[in-house]
């Protein structure tokens, strides 16, 4: 039936949705793994960032399983809410999740995508938001972030036609961060996690619930907010780390990464 891996290496947790056989498709009880996944690793003191990508080199994930929800939902056993925590629409998550794309990213997969922070795509990865097709929308999460994350048109053009789009497509219009062979994909994925890991995580998580909780709010208002947010850092014992170890030309020793 397929289920969502948490593997911890120190403080990396990845995050594998594995049902290769269905193209990583999503069961409902894979759904509520995957947001379980994410609130473990959001409060584990341990995990400092977390990879997600799909079993096997055919697909990170093509959304739900149409067999098992679309009956769900046309019975009303079923709320597409109750997928909010998979899909990260509230969440608290102020660790970075990197995104690793091994092949198909459709539908409910694409949407997951679309939660995470950095996203490296393999260049046999491909891209597309079909609901139109089967007469749905992408409603978990794509309304909102879509036209926030890439230019309008672009993000129009992938929801209303259903457009399959290749890798070096989406890293054009900023859907990706980087695209790899194949086989450099988890290498790349695992050296950015390593990367981040060597910086602090009081900075890590001011940015990503600084970012998450000024995107909508009008100048001013975001601007004292983000200096109330942002002064949680500069007075942090990393900060002191930090600047200490610039001071005397050492790798800094976060407090935050030790503690």
């Amino acid at each position: 039936m397929g289920r969502i891996g948490l593997e911890r290496d120190g403080a990396l947790a990845v995050i594998t949705i594995d049902r290769p056989d269905k193209l990583n498709a999503l069961t409902l009880s894979m759904y509520q793994e995957l947001g379980a996944a994410f609130d473990e690793v959001r409060d584990d003191p341990r995990i400092g960032v977390a990879i997600l990508t799909g079993a096997g080199d055919r697909a990170f994930c093509v959304g739900a399983d149409l067999q098992e929800s679309i009956p769900a939902l046309g019975e009303g056993r079923f709320d597409i809410s109750e997928w909010d925590g998979a899909h990260q629409k509230h969440s608290r998550l102020d660790k970075p999740v990197i995104a690793a794309v091994n092949g198909l990213c459709l539908g409910g997969g694409f949407e997951i995508l679309l939660s995470t922070d950095i996203r490296v795509a393999s260049s046999a990865a491909s891209f597309a938001l079909p609901e139109t097709g089967v007469g749905v929308v992408p409603a978990g999460g794509t309304l909102v972030r879509l036209v926030r994350q890439i230019p309008y048109a672009f993000a129009m053009d992938l929801m209303l036609r259903g457009t399959r789009i290749d890798a070096d497509t989406a890293l054009r219009y900023g859907l990706v961060t980087r695209v790899v062979a194949p086989e450099e994909l988890e290498s790349t994925a695992h050296g950015i996690a390593e990367e981040l890991l060597g910086k602090s995580r009081v900075a890590l998580s001011v940015i990503t619930r600084a970012v998450r909780e000024l995107a909508d709010l009008p100048y001013d208002e975001a601007f004292r907010r983000e200096a109330q947010i942002g002064q949680e850092a500069f007075a942090s014992a990393d900060a002191r780390e930090g600047l200490a170890a610039f001071a005397q030309r050492r790798p800094p020793v976060f407090p935050s990464a030790t503690s």
